[in-house]
């Protein structure tokens, strides 16, 4: 593995209208893969940099940072016209546009893709994340990660019976649908190879999270029956759980009836894996009660992490349930580079990796408009011309 090699994606300029979560997530991932990604904040800015504690010396929330690094940043004013022609100046030598506005709003700023960019720009791929899309029922409305997941029922498989459906701890449907935006561009790249053409590219919140009902949609597309919640338990597979060791908690995900026996006979519990009650994986889940009652009176007098790396070892799934910084301490953590640590960021490591161009975190995450002139410049705008924009207010100086 070389990492001086150029990342897969380089010469690829991508143009990044979006802010928050999904969207730059969506960027940061192809800049890391050797994507030109050039950052446009409207005035205010990117909303993620005011969400702290903590913040960085910059003066930016750790959120914002963790998902704009590698990109360069201009501010751009793009409810002015001059703002708009800037855009379409910057657009003339790019690939890719991502943008997260509600719908209708590059429309409204004469900007929309079918009628405006798509004849200029004919192999310019454009991508929009909204949280319904345009249409339908609930189309052109805003959506956020909390409120999807409340309505499209993964807070109701999530959480204890005792406490009630519980929003999942990360914003899981925003994540997913980053990358759901990733795969998209990604293929309409493909076919652009082929074909010349580019094309737009939809991501929403409201289908992403639907996606994620798996197999919980399946189950009650089958059976006709409402999934409840089970906290950390699982709907289909038993034991796959938590449970209490001595010093902390595991999670216990066994899948097929060779794992089971070989966990019982190495907790002390030889005969429960003959047991008919425990004898296949249907078995086990109808009797759920009564297994996880064996479970943690065998577990209970055991060391968390000798009985992990021990059941491991056997090929036993196992693991300690580990706080945010004990999961970055692990020893394998270091060996994978997912801690990336170095002057001005610390962050989060790559999560896909290519054998040949590997990509890299990349440059540090932009101030606001920390490279306005420097990309007007090579978009070919003069100084003089950057000076009036700036003069106007449509290149703003600060949020």
């Amino acid at each position: 593995m070389d990492s001086a090699l150029p990342g897969a994606l380089a010469g690829l300029r991508v143009i990044d209208l979006s802010r928050v979560l999904a969207g730059p997530l969506c960027t940061q991932m192809l800049a890391d893969q050797g994507a030109d990604v050039i950052k446009v904040e409207p005035p205010a800015g990117d909303e993620t940099r005011s969400l702290g504690p903590p913040f960085n010396a910059a003066g930016d929330a750790a959120y914002f940072t963790a998902v704009n690094r590698g990109k360069r940043a201009i501010a751009l004013d793009l409810a002015q016209p001059d703002g708009q022609a800037t855009l379409l100046q910057l657009l003339q030598g790019a690939d890719v546009l991502v943008e997260n506005f509600l719908p209708g709003t590059m429309a409204r700023w004469g900007l929309d893709f079918d009628t405006v960019l798509k004849p200029r720009f004919p192999r310019l791929v454009y991508c929009t994340v909204s949280g319904f899309g345009a249409d339908g029922p609930l189309g052109g409305l805003p959506g956020y990660d909390a409120v999807v997941q409340a309505m499209c029922g993964l807070m109701s498989i999530n959480g204890e019976p005792a406490t009630g459906p519980t929003r999942i701890g990360v914003p899981v449907v925003d994540h997913l649908t980053g990358y759901t935006a990733l795969s998209g561009i990604l293929m309409a790249l493909l076919e652009r190879a082929r074909s010349g053409q580019g094309q737009r590219v939809e991501a929403t919140l409201f289908d992403t999270a639907l996606s994620l009902l798996v197999p919980h949609a399946a189950n009650w597309l089958h059976s006709g029956r409402t999934p409840e919640l089970l906290g950390s338990a699982h709907p289909n597979i038993a034991p796959y759980d938590r449970f209490e060791c001595r010093d902390g908690m595991i999670f216990l995900g066994i899948l097929n009836d060779r794992q089971f026996r070989r966990f019982c006979e190495h907790i002390g519990l030889p005969g429960l894996w003959a047991d008919e009650r425990f004898a296949s994986n249907a078995q086990r889940l109808h009797h759920r009660a009564l297994l996880r009652s064996e479970i943690e009176a065998a577990l209970a007098p055991l060391a968390r992490d000798a009985v992990c790396g021990e059941l491991m070892r056997q090929g036993v799934p196992v693991g300690p349930v580990n706080t945010v910084p004990q999961a970055f301490e692990q020893a394998h953590a270091a060996h994978r580079g997912m801690h990336v640590e170095r002057e001005g960021y610390r962050g989060i490591g790559l999560a896909t990796r290519l054998a040949r161009t590997p990509g890299r975190p990349a440059r540090t995450p932009p101030r606001y408009g920390q490279h306005t002139d420097e990309v007007l410049l090579e978009a070919g705008l003069s100084e003089q011309r950057i000076a009036d924009l700036r003069e106007s207010g449509v290149l703003p100086q600060r949020p």
